[in-house]
This record gives structure tokens, sequence and C-alpha cells, in this order.
């Protein structure tokens, strides 16, 4: 058999990591799909090889740039698949009231939750939310994170929406990161709607959505389907209108009770449905059936103090794809920092070690559409890679407040 480099007629390469342990999450090997003594060669910010090191299938002396990595531990990029990055101010506040013991829902419908996110936003200027934002993104990308998602949703007319939208393309001109964006309209009831939520999702289906897709500033659709927020017919309005301009969809779904919405999610093949905590049997078969992931995020369920878990064992059972991410917010998630996530993820639920890995790598890159592009280690993939200070993988989950990330490589750099 040819060797994965020769088959695409490589004979060198720019660049060569060697004496390293590679979790490439290669789909066709077990686990991690584990490496002990491996290498990996990038072109044109391309991997063309990626495998153990004594298979090479050119001399070391072939690379223009080789380094040692003295036996440390190469993943793909870091994937941080649901955020709400781009926001204006804080809602520390509200924490007070929770600690006080208001619910989430109590919060909401006293003025706070998004609708406090939304006053903020709208004040801001584009400036504004590229400079607040840049922090969080540059503390994502100091633990190896090289694509994020960053949905809208603070707006909720089409100004602001856009506004947002444009401050997360400008977000991934200004640093070395991948930036997908994601149009949340249906996220709240803005103040000048409130009371008429078939007339704003109206808007959002016949107007805002039309607009942004003309624009090229969404690459998908979400919406929150849930009694504080959206019915499912109402987000079946605004997924019909996504679908007619070739948008994939997204899900809040099922976070603080069952209103079916996983099966909303699979009924439309969205790339991902999110939160889930109460996700039933159903739900879950459904997401496995459409190849709808499924976005566990714990930073939000252990911020607002959340007992229901989302159910693992169903997604496992059933054979769905798990994906973690952040859900940076500035209300139920402020949250940066992928690998707390992963260790909430594996304490708080129960997740394993491959699991969590998976999650922010793989069937992160899964959740956002690009896993043909990114999310594993493999030849014809771009070069996103980071490079771990640890002997063992585990060590990446196990750990507290702890980055040891030695190297974060983007697109081959």
């Amino acid at each position: 058999m040819k060797s994965p480099s020769a088959v695409l007629g490589i004979s060198a390469c720019d660049t060569l990591w060697q004496n390293a342990q590679l979790a490439t999450l290669d789909p066709t090997l077990p686990g991690l799909g584990l490496i002990e003594q491996g290498a990996i060669a990038v072109s044109k910010g391309r991997i063309v090889y990626a495998g153990p090191e004594a298979d090479l299938p050119f001399p070391h002396a072939a690379a223009g740039y080789v380094v040692d990595c003295g036996g440390r531990l190469i993943t793909p990029g870091l994937i941080d698949c649901h955020t709400h990055l781009v926001h204006a101010g804080d809602r520390a506040n509200e924490f007070e009231m929770r600690l006080a013991g208001a619910t989430y829902e109590e919060v909401a419908r006293a003025g706070g939750g998004i609708v406090s996110s939304v006053r903020s936003l709208r004040e801001a200027s584009e400036d504004d939310l590229v400079a607040q934002s840049l922090p969080r993104l540059d503390a994502l990308m100091a633990e190896g994170v090289t694509t994020i998602e960053i949905k809208s949703g603070y707006g909720l007319d089409l100004a602001h929406e856009r506004k947002t939208l444009r401050a997360a393309r400008r977000l991934g001109a200004l640093r070395d990161v991948t930036v997908r964006t994601t149009f949340l309209g249906a996220h709240a009831l803005p103040p000048e709607f409130k009371g008429d939520s078939t007339g704003y999702i109206a808007k959002v289906a016949d107007e805002m959505l039309p607009a942004l897709a003309a624009d090229g500033l969404a690459d998908a659709v979400d919406g929150f389907c849930e009694g504080i927020a959206f019915s499912p017919d109402e987000m079946r309005r605004v997924f019909n209108a996504a679908q007619a301009h070739g948008l994939p969809v997204k899900l809040h779904a099922d976070q603080l009770s069952n209103l079916h919405g996983a099966s909303l999610a699979a009924e439309y093949g969205a790339l991902s449905a999110d939160h889930l905590e109460y996700t039933d049997a159903a739900g879950a078969q459904a997401m496995a059936a459409s190849g709808t992931v499924a976005v566990i995020l714990p930073g939000a369920f252990y911020f607002i103090r959340e007992t229901k878990k989302p159910p693992i064992d169903l997604f496992r059972q059933a054979g769905v794809a798990m994906a973690i991410a952040t859900d940076n917010n500035p209300g139920t998630s402020p949250l940066t920092s992928l690998l707390l996530t992963m260790n909430m993820a594996a304490t708080l639920f129960g997740m394993t070690v491959t699991e969590c890995i998976a999650g922010v790598t793989r069937e992160a890159a899964r959740a956002l559409g690009l896993v043909d592009e990114v999310g594993t280690l493999e030849v014809g993939k771009r070069a996103d890679l980071a490079i771990w200070s640890v002997t063992r993988p585990a060590e990446l989950v196990y750990r507290m407040g702890f980055n040891p990330l030695h190297a974060r490589i983007y697109n081959g750099h």
C-alpha cells in the first residue's frame, strides 16, 4: 500500500514535527487514534503525513524545517462550536440574583436575561464589540482553540444583528483563527415586540434572515426553542426560511423542558442540537438517524445550578455524536476555557476522556459542518494543531486551572 504522502505525490514538506505522541482522532482507529512515536508533515498549510515516524515516506532532510516535540502530545487544534462571544457588558447582577435564589426563568421575566444583553449590545458600536470580544477570543486561543463558532442574538433587529456578525467576521480577520458565524435572531423577543412572537418571527424569517444571507454574514441559522423563547412551530418557520436560502440550521433545544426540540432539529437535518438536558429517547434516536450532533454545554448547567443532566447514556446507546463547547455568554456561561469545559463534562456528566477530547476536536468540527476540513490529524486536512506538554491525553481533562499548551499551530504556522 502506498503511504498517504506518496498518494498525494509528496516527496518533501515545509515543516515536520517529529518525536511526538499523536492523538489523531482518525475515525478508522480506536479511541483517540493514538500513535506513540509519531510525526506530522505539513506542506502549504495541509497535512501530508500523520503517522508513525518510522513510516515517514521521505527523509527528515527533505523537510524545510524540523521540530523535535520531545515526546509531547499533538492533538488537532481545539474547536469551540457554540459561543455567544460577541456581546457587550456583563450580567454580574443577575449572578447575584441567582445566588439569592432566583431561577433562570424568574430572571428573564424580571427584564433580565437575554433582553438585558440586548440593551447593552444596541448601545455599543461595532468597534466596541470587537474590542470587548478580543480578550475573550484570546483566552480561548491561548488554550489551543483554532476554530470558533460565534452566534448573534443580542441585537434582535436587522441593524444590530448585522453589526454583531460583522464584528465576528472582523475577529477572524484580526486573529489567526477560523470563525464560523451563526444568525440567532430567534433568541428572544425584543422589547418592541413584547407579546407578539408571531410578528417577530415573521420579521426574522422574512426580513432579517434573507438580508443577512445576501450579505454573506451567516454560515448557519440557530434558534432558542423553549417556553420562555419560541415554539417548535415558530422555529419551523425560521428553519424553512434558512433552507430556502441554503443555510444549515442548529437549535438550542430541550434545555429547560422537553418541547421535543431534538426531534425538531433532526427533522431538518440540523448540524447540531445544543444543551439537551430534557431530551428523551425518541429525540436521541432521531438525532442519530439524521446525523445531528449533540452539543453538550456543561458551563451553563454549572453556572445556573441546574440539576437535570443531559442524557449522555441515551446518546451513547443511540450512537449520537457528542461535542462539547463553552457556550460563552454574559448571562449563563461566562466561560472562556475549553479545557475547564472538558473537565466539567467529565466530572458533572460522566463523559470519558476520549469523548471529551473528541468533543472539542472531531465532533465539534462535525457540529459546524467542517469535519472534512479540520478536527482530525489526517492527510489533506488543514494543519491546525495543538502541542501539549503532557505525558498522556487524560491530563487535558483531569487538570483544572492549568494550561499545558506548548504551541498552537494554525494553517501550518
